[in-house]
């Protein structure tokens, strides 16, 4: 921790404190960009009256900033931006409180700065470096030293970074038991906070703990924003020192609000504020998806996006989302029909293209699929047909859709759901093909009420037409591939709401098959799923990045070796296979049940 010398006549001890809460969207690496921000939402907080406005963690680089922090360049930019953004509180306006990479004596550290009169007034250090599930800081930072409060205006004020709250009372570097014993009046805590199903009451548990402890009111100021997998919904918040919720900004809006906190006989309170209902459960999930994609697209400066359109559930939901994100002038649909493609599949995903108001073209498959198994046939002669033609059509429509990305400059939108993801139940090369999936850590079941949700709702801000846009038909219709006559999931697969019950437990709760197994499940079903999801882990390492909302999704939470032999134990590895060559389709069909299948 830092502080700079001489606190100004302006930190005299004061009875009335505005502070405004900057809950707002940063670009990772984007210094200029959020340095403007930090301008701007500064100037609206002065025309609200503000004294001081803060801003998340690591505002200034963007949240995270990965391995981009180790470059000494970027650390260097960061900082001249600091001093340059500090240069500007000399007009008298509010004092800013701003998170930014900051090294110093051959250390880099997560620092939240204090900018007032012109000058870097003081420089806090976060000590907890979270180091699990979604966060690894501390591959790049090195802790700070258990802080003291930083003074504004008069106040003193402690700034505990995020995970320096998440700390029990008492515990090895304690940092709002040291901001309470030395003299801290309010709590104010910068997040770099990502969405997940309930987070939010998570935060606030953890919140009024703190709050419990200290005696002291805490002021939670968290980022709104997706970035690549994560989402971060804000949700900001106050709490006073009687544990009252003093104020609540709503979920996935921007916003810089300013609220006025006095003291009393019994210490700092906020006078009052907003208090917003935040959306929950497939609202927020369904708003977290909208977030993630329209960021992904926008940050990484894509004209619109381009997704083939089925007829099925999963493309249909990942059409709404994309419109709820862009608008429909930025949204193309293509739908890709071969001779599997049932007349239903068509008229539906004609209907959703016409709800949505999107760009909808139909390009037949056929040339494409004939010409890539007449190509083949030499090799293929005497082998019967099999999945490996099936795969030929998911193919031909990823080339097809890379190929009009590469034209127009669209980003594909890929469209697989958590089940199939879990399963491998997809092609390489075929509809894994894309640069983003919102819907990737959504299961079967979930997009089934995600889709029925959209037709009675859609969140603030969304930019998709009100009413129905997903058509009944779609919903209750049994999923299919259409890649084979009279194709449903459930050829290959247990009913999704058996198998997203297991999933679940295997995935984010890591149970053994013999617990899953007690609780009723047939014992050869859940077997043969934790099969199927050892052995995709090749194919998720090579599927596109897509929005976070569960406790656990795969890549930044669940990373899994891709070599791997180890199962559940009481589950044998099969047994090794025999160097004689297999030429019959039970042989085939076997190996392809222990193999990796592409």
């Amino acid at each position: 921790m830092t502080d700079r010398p001489a606190e100004s006549s302006a930190d005299r001890p004061v009875d009335r404190l505005a502070i405004a809460a900057a809950q707002l969207n940063p670009t990772v690496g984007d210094l200029d960009g959020n340095a403007e921000t930090v301008r701007r939402a500064r100037r609206e907080a002065a025309a609200q009256g503000a004294d001081l406005v803060a801003f998340p963690e690591l505002f200034l680089a963007g949240y995270p900033p990965e391995d981009l922090v180790l470059k000494p360049a970027f650390q260097a930019a960061c900082r001249a931006t600091i001093e340059a953004l500090a240069r500007d509180t000399a007009d008298g306006g509010p004092a800013v409180l701003v998170g930014t990479p900051w090294a110093e004596d051959g250390k880099l550290h997560n620092a939240y700065c204090l900018l007032d009169g012109g000058r870097l007034a003081a420089v806090r250090f976060k000590v907890n470096l979270p180091n699990y599930g979604v966060f690894d800081e501390r591959r790049v930072f090195a802790p700070g030293a258990p802080p003291g409060p930083v003074t504004v205006r008069g106040v003193r004020i402690g700034v505990p970074i995020c995970e320096d709250i998440w700390t029990e009372w008492g515990a090895y570097e304690d940092v709002v038991e040291c901001l309470a014993e030395t003299g801290a009046e309010i709590l104010l805590v910068p997040n770099g906070s990502p969405y997940s199903r309930d987070k939010a009451d998570q935060r606030l548990a953890v919140a009024v703990a703190r709050v419990t402890e200290s005696g002291l009111p805490l002021l939670y100021v968290n980022q709104v924003c997706g970035q690549d997998e994560l989402v971060f919904d804000g949700a900001s918040f106050a709490l006073n020192a009687d544990r009252s919720l003093a104020f609540q900004l709503p979920a996935f809006q921007e916003c810089v609000t300013t609220t006025v906190w006095e003291r009393g006989a019994a210490g700092w309170y906020c006078a009052g504020g907003p208090v917003a209902r935040l959306i929950e459960d497939d609202e927020a999930d369904y708003a977290a998806c909208v977030l993630g994609l329209r960021d992904y697209v926008e940050k990484n400066r894509f004209p619109g996006i381009v997704l083939g359109l089925s007829g099925g559930i999963d493309s249909a939901l990942c059409a709404a989302m994309a419109v709820d994100a862009l608008g429909p002038a930025r949204v193309r649909c293509v739908m890709l029909p071969y001779r599997y493609t049932a007349d239903v599949s068509k008229t539906d995903a004609a209907a959703v293209a016409q709800a949505l108001g999107v760009k909808y073209d139909v390009l037949p498959i056929a040339p494409a699929v004939e010409g890539l198994e007449a190509a083949l046939a030499p090799l293929f002669a005497g082998l019967p047909r099999d999945v490996t033609e099936e795969n030929l059509q998911a193919r031909a429509r990823g080339v097809i859709l890379m190929a009009v990305s590469n034209k127009h400059g669209l980003m594909v939108v890929t469209t697989g759901n958590k089940s199939e993801m879990s399963c491998g139940y997809a092609t390489l090369y075929g509809d894994m093909n894309g640069g983003f999936n919102p819907i990737k850590d959504l299961y079967k079941t979930q997009v089934y009420r995600l889709s029925a949700l959209r037709n009675t709702w859609k969140p603030d801000g969304a930019l998709g037409p009100d009413g129905v846009v997903i058509p009944e038909s779609i919903l209750v219709r049994p999923p299919t591939a259409e890649l084979r006559e009279n194709q449903t999931d459930q050829d290959s697969l247990p009913p999704y709401d058996v198998l997203d019950a297991v999933l679940e437990r295997l995935v984010e709760r890591e149970e053994p098959i013999a617990r899953i197994v007690a609780d009723g499940f047939d014992r050869d079903m859940v077997v043969r799923v934790e099969r199927m999801l050892n052995l995709a882990e090749y194919k998720r390492r090579q599927a596109a990045p897509g929005v976070k909302v569960t406790l656990k999704n795969f890549g930044r939470d669940r990373r899994y070796p891709i070599t791997n032999r180890f199962r559940d134990p009481g589950v044998p590895l099969p047994p090794p296979e025999n160097s004689e060559p297999k030429s019959t389709r039970a042989a085939a069909a076997a190996a392809r049940s222990t193999a990796m299948d592409f």
